[in-house]
């Protein structure tokens, strides 16, 4: 058999290898290494609700296929969230889409709204699967780059609006920011929308840390902004808020129209997922203020004891206003490459975290930040400072 001259892997996918998430964490496995890499909790979320879950097993809601668009209950329960949490008004028929978590609703979007060679401005360093989705669709990616000032990542919008050329069509932004933990203020979003509507752009949102904001920070969706209900896809996930990142149950809103182009590439990706896990959602999603509330302030306690060992170990910590991320610099430990840095981890102090570097096209840009997760138990997090003050000695 002759031998074959055209790689296997599509050239649009042949800068993408094996996920850095999925190589940390298999490194974690192999090393009995902590986990500070991938975002996951380490505990389930609320009992009442996995208990939703096994009673729509039981009652055999969901074990064959549910409706495309998301079952009923998922689908009204996302509108009210919008609307009781942001004012925005969503007709559940027509304007909600359910998805295979936020990854899927992102890609399922990118694919639907993009032809190749359109330009998508990105906030980087960005979440991996952005870059990916980009590729996949065909278009390029434009980045711009959030920087460190006084303490934490801003946006530069002069060089977002010079980033906006004839080609592009979208921005593509995330809000609370993973990995650097940047929640966009009301000046920073109301100048991208002010750009898209000068520019006739379309917006897709990642908001699946909408919950997850913390101090005086509060989340704004581009979508409620003037002018732009009519050009943003906005995404959302249970599996942030709820601690059920297994589930993959996530959504997108927009206009009819949006939707529709939305749900036309979704249907050939997943077609549908998650069927009883949905109706799950469903309850979880009219929670009380009190569940919200209390993961938040949970959250930002577990965030300020990571960041303290942190701290005390020699990192320079960017305090995070939103995700569950805290992205650091390893300078003063007298490093210079991070994944370098995080490949030797594991074995100098047993624990592991995520190289920033891999978010970023220019890998210089983010050389020296690591990434580390706070979404887990006081225990893990107390050992794994512990072990992390090795570092300072």
């Amino acid at each position: 058999m002759a031998a074959m001259t055209r790689p296997l892997l599509n050239r649009r996918l042949a800068e993408f290898g094996t996920t850095i998430f999925a190589e940390m964490s298999a490194l974690a496995t192999r090393t009995g290494a902590i986990n500070l890499g991938q975002g996951f909790p380490d505990t389930d979320g609320p009992e009442e609700i996995r208990e939703a879950a096994v009673r729509a097993l039981r009652d055999g809601r969901g074990n064959q296929y549910p409706p495309g668009p998301g079952v009923p209950e998922l689908r009204t329960a996302v509108a009210e969230h919008q609307l009781k949490r942001y004012g925005l008004a969503y007709d559940p028929d027509t304007e909600v889409l359910v998805t295979a978590g936020a990854t899927e609703a992102i890609a399922a979007s990118l694919l639907a709204l993009l032809e190749p060679g359109d330009e998508v401005v990105a906030l980087e360093p960005y979440y991996d699967s952005y870059a990916a989705c980009i590729a996949m669709a065909g278009g390029t990616r434009v980045p711009v780059t959030l920087r460190p000032h006084e303490g934490r990542y801003v946006l530069d919008l002069d060089e977002l609006r010079a980033a906006v050329t004839d080609r592009t069509r979208l921005i593509l932004l995330n809000t609370p920011h993973n990995p650097t933990g940047t929640v966009l203020t009301r000046a920073e979003l109301t100048a991208v929308a002010e750009l898209a509507i000068e520019r006739d752009l379309l917006v897709v949102t990642d908001e699946v840390y909408e919950h997850l904001v913390f101090d005086d920070a509060s989340h704004l969706p581009i979508a409620s902004l003037p002018g732009m209900r009519e050009r943003t896809v906005t995404i959302g996930s249970a599996g942030k808020t709820f601690s059920f990142t297994g589930w993959k149950v996530g959504w997108a809103t927009g206009t009819p129209e949006l939707i529709a182009a939305v749900r036309s590439a979704k249907q050939y990706l997943t077609y549908v997922s998650a069927g009883p896990f949905q109706y799950a959602v469903a309850e979880a999603l009219r929670l009380p203020d009190t569940y919200f509330t209390g993961l938040r302030d949970d959250l930002q306690r577990k965030r300020d004891l990571l960041g303290d060992g942190l701290r005390a170990a020699g990192f320079t910590v960017y305090q995070p206003q939103g995700t569950y991320f805290i992205t650091t610099d390893i300078t003063p430990l007298g490093e210079k490459d991070a994944y370098a840095f995080c490949r030797t981890l594991p074995e100098r102090c047993g624990v592991v975290a995520i190289p920033n570097s891999v978010f970023y096209d220019d890998p210089d840009a983010g050389r020296t930040q690591v990434r580390f997760a706070f979404c887990k138990r006081d225990d893990v997090l107390a050992e794994a400072t512990s072990r992390l003050g090795r570092l300072a000695s």
